[in-house]
């Protein structure tokens, strides 16, 4: 069984758009925002010609910070998985055996 898709109404850049998807109106909504004011932060960076360019490199910075928070997370993990090992090196070598092999 697949989710409803839900219609919502939204504005990015003095455009209004129609969204059609499974995921809440409300976070649909959460989502054309971020993206409008990205945009409006590169518009008032200085004068484009066009508008989809402006779209382009808000498309950009969004993915920057993407990258950037995948990166954050691999290393909050990597650091995870070293403190973890650090404490199963703490027990005694019958209880490391048991969460090995559990």
């Amino acid at each position: 069984m697949t989710a409803k898709k839900h219609a919502v109404w939204v504005m990015i850049g003095g455009e209004s758009y129609t969204v059609r998807s499974d995921l809440t109106p409300e976070y649909t909504r959460e989502v054309a925002a971020y993206v409008d004011q990205a945009l409006k932060k590169v518009l008032s960076q200085g004068p484009l010609v066009e508008t989809h360019k402006a779209a382009i490199l808000a498309a950009l910075d969004i993915t920057n910070e993407l990258f950037q928070a995948k990166q954050t997370e691999r290393e909050g993990a990597a650091r995870l998985a070293a403190v973890t090992d650090n404490l199963a090196n703490m027990l005694p070598p019958a209880k490391r055996k048991a969460l090995t092999a559990g």
